[in-house]
């Protein structure tokens, strides 16, 4: 079993940057690979970024690529997604996610999720 709570969220104008937090408990964070995804509102969950269970590899959704960086901490069970140059289209709530294998997925292979933090960018 995983819990995952994020934090970081908020509003920020366009151009803006925010660090989002995933804190996870449980013995098996170092094994599995960590996902981020987003909801816009009236919109279906998508993938935004992914990395290893090692932090050796990681996997960005093109609409990020270049904006934004994931990264883990496995002494502190945590996962961050630096976003930069944010704009009004990446408004929704961000989902950290934990898969079950070691490597990143972009698909079907999360199993525990946490409750989202809400990312507002303005115009």
């Amino acid at each position: 079993q995983v819990q995952l709570v994020e934090s970081g969220g908020g509003l920020v104008q366009a151009g803006g940057s925010l660090r989002l937090s995933c804190a996870a408990s449980g013995r098996t964070f170092s094994s599995r690979g960590m996902g981020w995804f987003r909801q816009a509102p009236g919109k279906e969950r998508e993938f935004v970024a992914g990395i290893t269970a090692t932090g050796s590899s990681t996997l960005y959704a093109d609409f990020l690529k270049g904006r934004s960086t994931i990264s883990r901490d496995n002494t502190k069970n945590a996962v961050y997604l630096q976003m930069n140059s944010l704009k009004p289209e990446d408004t929704a709530v961000y989902y950290c996610a934990a898969s079950r294998y070691r490597w990143v997925d972009s698909g079907d292979a999360y199993e525990y999720w946490g409750q989202g933090t809400q990312v507002t960018v303005s115009s």
